[in-house]
């Protein structure tokens, strides 16, 4: 019997993977497509016993309007050809060195797609769907292709990214995020090469006790640096005089605790992938005269990439999902997303106001969502180069 024969699986094993992988599907997604519809809709809809009110919205449809079937097949084909140019864009950067290997240019690159992406959804598709729709409302048996069908409103994204000035926790959160991110992958590639390219067995002893801190209770940490950032302006005034700065309430002290409480599990992941790649590159690097950081940067780098992306993806979402570190350190001014959305749950809270929420919670998953779309072949590379040696 050949080896192929030996490793291949029986048709029940099959099905019961693919039953499985469908039931999973359906309960992990069904929430994150639930809120998004309850988004869109009044609260007479979104938290309607029909579901089927809940999906259609006859009350948004009739006081606010919505989407005909042409709208939707339309912004289908929208998102289709944004999602191949996207994926276009990561496969082209990815096969040559250069500006696409630079964490700017990927950072650079990814703003232009997404300000790309929001130009076409935002400006170009209401006014191709309304003319289009305009088009076919003109012609008998196909007007009811442009009616509206589903109701929807966008009065709740305005209320929250507006009135509430949501976009202040977003940028607040994309400051925190981004400092975690860069500061944790830039210490995290060092201190894993190192590791990795090193002997000795301190380098082992080393990596436990990293281990050992990640393990701590996310609120030890916190608490364990309270002290100094609150008092920090005292600290400091020795050594800044005047311009010694208060670092309880700034996102500062959240960078520093996140970084923290994330560094150990980047600079483990880290030092998995560079131990794949052969040390025979090092030294063919350093025979054509490339010094140690030289090699480092312009020959394993490139080749641990989708290492790096994989690694970053979660240290962003450790840094973007935070709630404890977040609520405790940050003031109101400087708040996150998370913790932000409590301000919508109190005593007098409405319906309107759960709906409100509802929407903040889908600005926040989108991001992510959006993330995972655009670096998928990176993640899933980086994870099939860190799950085999050799």
């Amino acid at each position: 019997m050949s080896q192929a024969k030996v490793f291949q699986a029986s048709t029940g094993l099959k099905v019961t993977v693919a039953v499985f992988l469908l039931f999973w599907l359906v309960v992990a997604a069904f929430p994150l497509f639930w809120v998004l519809v309850m988004s869109f809709k009044l609260p007479v809809d979104a938290f309607s016993a029909s579901p089927l009110a809940v999906i259609t919205g006859p009350e948004t449809l009739a006081e606010k309007g919505g989407i005909s079937i042409l709208d939707m097949l339309l912004g289908a084909v929208a998102f289709y050809l944004v999602y191949q140019a996207v994926s276009h864009w990561t496969r082209g950067v990815a096969e040559r060195v250069g500006f696409g290997f630079t964490p700017i240019g990927w950072i650079l690159g990814s703003l232009i797609m997404g300000a790309a992406g929001l130009f076409v959804f935002v400006i170009i598709l209401p006014i191709v769907t309304g003319a289009v729709n305009w088009a076919f409302g003109l012609i008998p048996g196909l007007s009811l292709l442009a009616q509206p069908v589903i109701g929807i409103t966008l009065d709740h994204y305005i209320a929250v990214w507006f009135e509430n000035e949501f976009y202040r926790n977003f940028l607040n959160s994309m400051t925190v995020t981004a400092g975690v991110v860069l500061i944790s992958l830039t210490v995290g590639t060092l201190a894993g090469y190192g590791l990795a390219r090193t002997p000795s067995s301190l380098a082992f002893w080393l990596l436990i006790m990293a281990l050992i801190f990640r393990a701590l209770p996310h609120s030890v940490l916190v608490t364990g640096y309270l002290p100094p950032f609150i008092n920090s302006r005292e600290i400091l005034e020795p050594f800044l005089g005047d311009a010694a700065p208060t670092l309880y309430g700034q996102p500062l002290a959240v960078i520093v605790v996140l970084v923290s409480i994330n560094q150990p599990f980047t600079i483990w992941m880290l030092r998995s992938f560079f131990q794949n790649i052969p040390a025979e590159l090092d030294e063919a690097a350093r025979v054509d005269g490339c010094g140690h950081f030289e090699a480092f940067w312009r020959v394993i780098m490139p080749v641990m990439w989708p290492g790096v992306i994989t690694t970053g993806l979660f240290s962003f979402l450790l840094a973007y999902n935070d709630y404890l570190v977040t609520a405790l350190l940050l003031d109101a001014q400087n708040q996150t997303m998370v913790p932000a959305i409590t301000q919508y749950f109190n005593r007098e809270t409405t319906t309107t106001d759960q709906v409100e929420a509802v929407a903040a919670a889908v600005s926040i998953t989108a991001p992510l969502f959006l993330l995972v779309m655009v670096f998928q072949r990176q993640i899933v590379s980086g994870l099939t180069a860190g799950a085999v040696k050799g």
